[in-house]
């Protein structure tokens, strides 16, 4: 198979007037054509924060939302795992451990129950624990080398034991839902926080004086990964193009956080057992009296959140945030740029960043 495109983004460059010989799942070569289709050809998306999709959170039914977000552009994609008690949780784990062995996922991303009840969101606050050594052992056994990133707040009692027994097993711990100060941010940075979850949201605002958490996550090198949520609700695109040129775009992961409700109408909606409502695609969270509460999560797809940040950046820097820095911060060798030797995943976009079409492993994927 042969795709071409007038405009290429790969690791040397943007080529114009080039084409890519596909063999089998692998991209074989990228050469130059006299006769390119249009748009642009860019590695395939990487979510490395995506709760679900199509009415089922991957923790119950992992297969709906991973074709929904497959048509959205998503060719890699972490199934994350919200808030829950340890027992469940091991069995949501091991249910998707074989998923990820036999490629369909990239990884388990943990976003609970380590978590601050200050910052706990949509994540129901009585069933957030510290991160025992036997809790971690058990997490661990039950992910057999599966599980990719944890989220967790510095502040919690052994956090910092916690964060090196993760890493030393090959795990990635994100700093997020956290109440942390300045100071108690960079402890966990010291014991190897690496990664930030949504930055900005769940967690202290800049002050000038109390400058809380996110300076010191945009300033720090060691910090190699920011999450930001681009659906325009979560973060003002003005917040994004700032965080991506503090930090440097090489820095910024775009992710969903999509949860079940993405691609749902609007109306009432269950999210890990708490009630909610879609209002205009916008989550949130109902109290009791019926009013709404926290932003839980988002409807959003990789190709709207692609779209949103083009507007805004230049294509080829939103490429690096939606593709390969993902898959440079997380160690996934095989995709997140499009070179020869690499998985043939790949999305066509117009000059604005709107999806076209979508090949994972070589094959296209239907967008509806």
């Amino acid at each position: 198979m042969i795709l071409s495109a007038e405009h290429v983004v790969t690791p040397e460059g943007v080529l114009t007037d080039a084409e890519i010989v596909v063999d089998g799942d692998r991209i074989a070569a990228i050469r130059p054509t006299s006769n390119p289709e249009p748009g642009w050809l860019v590695p395939g998306f990487i979510d490395t924060h995506c709760h679900g999709g199509a009415g089922f959170d991957f923790g119950d039914d992992p297969e709906p939302g991973l074709a929904y977000h497959r048509r959205g552009g998503t060719t890699s994609l972490f199934a994350s795992l919200v808030t829950t008690s340890v027992d469940r949780l091991l069995t949501q784990i091991r249910s998707l451990v074989p998923l990820v062995q036999a490629g369909e996922l990239a990884g388990i991303h943990l976003e609970g129950p380590f978590l601050s009840e200050a910052r706990c969101g949509a994540h129901d606050p009585g069933l957030l624990i510290d991160p025992t050594d036997e809790v971690v052992a058990e997490i661990l056994a039950a992910g057999q080398g599966c599980i990719t990133m944890v989220t967790m707040d510095p502040v919690r009692a052994n956090a910092a034991a916690a964060t090196r027994t993760f890493r030393e097993a090959g795990v990635q711990v994100a700093f997020g839902h956290s109440d942390a100060d300045l100071d108690q941010t960079r402890a966990g940075i010291d014991a190897g926080m690496q990664v930030v979850t949504h930055l900005f949201n769940a967690m202290r605002s800049i002050h000038h004086r109390e400058p809380g958490p996110v300076p010191l996550l945009l300033n720090d090198p060691r910090v190699a990964g920011l999450e930001v949520i681009c659906d325009g609700f979560h973060l003002n695109l003005e917040v994004v193009t700032m965080a991506a040129r503090a930090a440097g775009s090489d820095r910024i992961l775009l992710i969903t956080d999509a949860v079940g409700a993405a691609g749902m109408p609007d109306g009432p909606f269950q999210l890990g057992g708490l009630p909610a409502n879609i209002t205009d695609g916008k989550v949130r969270l109902v109290k009791d009296d019926g009013s709404f509460g926290s932003i839980a999560g988002s409807t959003l797809t990789m190709a709207q959140a692609f779209a949103n940040v083009a507007s805004v950046l230049p294509l080829e820097t939103v490429v690096r945030m939606a593709a390969s820095n993902p898959a440079r911060v997380h160690g996934l060798s095989d995709v997140g740029e499009l070179a020869v030797g690499k998985f043939a995943d790949l999305c066509r976009v117009d000059p604005t960043g709107q999806l076209l079409a979508v090949h994972r492993h070589g094959e296209e994927i239907p967008l509806s």
